[in-house]
């Protein structure tokens, strides 16, 4: 055993080098720093986590979703910003470089969210009253035929791609789906109300959601399946974000005004960190520092840093507004969300020195979870664009 030691060093040691590589390569420049600084950290810190999933790095499991790093999957693929609206039923098509609205389509009843498929090639609009998700090929912008699901609040995918996974919120539900044919393989009655918003541990073996009706958090292994804890935390829990190290879930809660710190291997309550009225979505900054919340009911968003667990700053929409659900521009010098009651999508320039509220967009009644793409990363676990 000895003997093959050095020779399995060099294999886990080139076998770390091109996973890297392969998705890098297609990085514009001027991204060599960050590029090079995880490429010196990569080799043998990647670990392997749930049968068919990536390697990832346990010291920072947003390494591959630095400013630049597009997979060869969305190659080509044009920028724009999508907003589904459930009061239209439309979902809205903004150019981010011009901000303005380029187009528009009609989908089935209430949209919830419009959500990057694992392999990039597919967004889908989530038509929760509708009963039905809407492929989008984001090549063309053009909407094909709608699929039948019931109760598709929102979607995710499985950490190795072989589900996708629907959360059924008023059927008290997880289900499973194949992501090719759409066929149900199973499903998991979950013990809570309103269950809505999740996020996987580093290795993938399971999951923290928040269930909003009844204040509740809980932890699911998503293969057995079963559900493997539930914490009442009171408040309403929204969304659900890992911290850089995966050491702990960030949860928000709309009614606590704040975040809830859950020791996921443990499943316990460590901390509470106030934010503002409503606290909402969750996002992280392209370089890994910082997390962003949207406070929704006070019309601002909090920055986070994730090192110190501190608040940094906080920007302010000026005549207020109703931050809500959205994500990052690829090259990390924007934050986008939609205005859940204001008929809106808000820009902020992520600069924690100088940025804040940047423009306002007017689009529909009700927008909601609005997608950025492409995004950097080698895959997508769902929602609005979690990639990893």
């Amino acid at each position: 055993m000895r003997r093959l030691l050095p020779l399995l060093v060099l294999v886990v040691l080139a076998s770390t080098l091109f996973v890297y590589h392969s998705y890098a390569a297609q990085a514009p420049q001027p991204v060599s720093k960050p590029a090079q600084e995880i490429l010196a950290q990569a080799s043998p810190t990647l670990l392997n986590g749930v049968a068919g999933m990536p390697p990832y790095n346990p010291q920072d499991i947003y390494s591959f979703t630095r400013a630049g790093m597009l997979s060869p999957a969305v190659k080509g693929v044009p920028e724009r910003v999508y907003v589904p609206d459930g009061k239209t039923n439309r979902v809205y098509i903004i150019d981010p470089k011009t901000y303005t609205v380029v187009g528009s389509h009609k989908v089935d009843a209430e949209p919830q969210h419009v959500v990057p498929s694992y392999d990039l090639k597919t967004l889908y609009a989530v038509n929760d009253v509708g009963n039905t998700i809407t492929p989008i090929d984001p090549r063309t912008a053009r909407f094909g035929k709608p699929i039948p699901i019931q109760d598709p609040y929102n979607l995710y995918f499985t950490p190795n791609g072989k589900y996708a996974m629907v959360v059924a919120e008023y059927q008290h539900r997880l289900d499973f789906f194949n992501p090719q044919t759409w066929k149900r393989q199973y499903s998991l009655k979950v013990p809570c109300s309103g269950i809505n918003h999740i996020d996987y541990s580093p290795d993938g073996r399971y999951l923290i959601a928040g269930c909003e009706f009844s204040g509740d958090i809980l932890k699911i292994d998503w293969q057995a399946p079963k559900v493997l804890g539930k914490m009442h935390v009171g408040g309403m829990p929204q969304d659900v974000k890992l911290s850089p190290d995966g050491k702990v879930f960030y949860v928000a809660d709309m009614k606590a005004n704040g975040l809830h710190l859950v020791d996921g291997d443990s499943f316990k309550k460590i901390g509470f960190i106030a934010t503002g009225s409503g606290a909402h979505g969750l996002y992280p900054s392209r370089d890994g520092k910082y997390l962003y919340i949207s406070n929704r009911a006070e019309g601002s968003v909090s920055v986070l840093d994730f090192a110190t667990r501190k608040l940094v700053t906080k920007w302010r929409i000026p005549q207020g507004g109703s931050p809500d659900m959205g994500g990052v521009s690829p090259d990390g010098s924007e934050l986008w969300l939609a205005g859940r009651y204001s008929g809106e999508v808000y820009v902020f320039n992520t600069n924690i020195a100088s940025g804040g509220f940047k423009r306002r967009i007017k689009v529909g009644i009700g927008p909601h979870g609005l997608a950025i793409f492409p995004q950097p990363g080698r895959y997508s676990l769902g929602h609005t664009g979690i990639l990893r």
